[in-house]
């Protein structure tokens, strides 16, 4: 039943949330925080979440700012750490999401209307274009955006390889990083399933992590310094919220 659920409200939210976005856009509605497009995408993630009735736990809220320019480096196992992070993080986030998504009939068009950035991985110089108008949205709408640091969903729960880009856009924009983990994802629905079960997920999120006045030659410290944040802060949280 909670798999129907989920379904129902996926196809349901998509539909409703995901039009009244791309109407906004056509009438070209401005984005301003908490306006129509910050309202979509938390309807639409609190719904799934609502509907499927899986509780989320947020801890260390208060280092996130009241508004950006702020960087949030997540882990990332599952679907539901997005709609998790979109439903109750402090304040509405907008994510560097792959290509792919936007090909999506409805939720593509819904996420770039939203303001969503794209990303071609597959394209070097692309995807430096793509962190410098995230990086400038960032400034001049102060924005809080987030990025997964492994660039794609674990299939096991742990930890993958970090990524070198999120930290080349945090130094270039210098913006402030935000360690997050989800906890609890990964139990409720792994890569390439569709079955959801309940778990409770736990957003843990750690004390920023000052970007400003860093070099380039600086990422790869800076990429530890997160990712032992984030390792410290999955122990604490899987300790408490098992993903098995």
């Amino acid at each position: 039943m909670r798999t129907i659920a989920y379904l129902i409200a996926l196809t349901g939210g998509v539909a409703f949330f995901g039009l009244t976005c791309i109407l906004a856009g056509l009438f070209r509605v401005r984005y301003v925080a908490d306006g129509v497009y910050d309202w979509c995408q938390r309807g639409f993630s609190r719904t799934i979440l609502r509907c499927t009735r899986i509780p989320v736990v947020v801890e260390g809220a208060e280092h996130v700012a009241a508004e950006g320019p702020q960087i949030v480096v997540s882990s990332h196992a599952s679907f539901f750490d997005t709609i998790a992070l979109l439903a109750h993080l402090p304040v509405s986030p907008k994510f560097i999401a792959k290509k792919e998504v936007y090909g999506i009939p409805v939720f593509g068009g819904a996420i770039r209307a939203a303001g969503h950035i794209r990303m071609d991985r597959g394209n070097r110089t692309q995807a430096f274009g793509a962190y410098e108008d995230a990086a400038r949205q960032m400034r001049e709408k102060r924005l809080t955006i987030v990025v997964y640091a492994e660039g794609t969903r674990s299939r096991t729960g742990d930890l993958l390889p970090f990524k070198k880009g999120p930290f080349v856009f945090a130094i270039g924009s210098g913006a402030p990083i935000i360690p997050c983990y989800v906890g609890g994802v990964f139990g409720i629905q792994p890569k390439g399933s569709v079955r959801v079960r309940k778990r409770t997920i736990c957003i843990a999120l750690g004390e920023p992590i000052a970007t400003r006045g860093l070099q380039a030659e600086d990422r790869d410290a800076l990429q530890a310094r997160v990712r032992e944040a984030m390792e410290a802060l999955k122990k604490s949280v899987d300790a408490r919220f098992p993903f098995a």
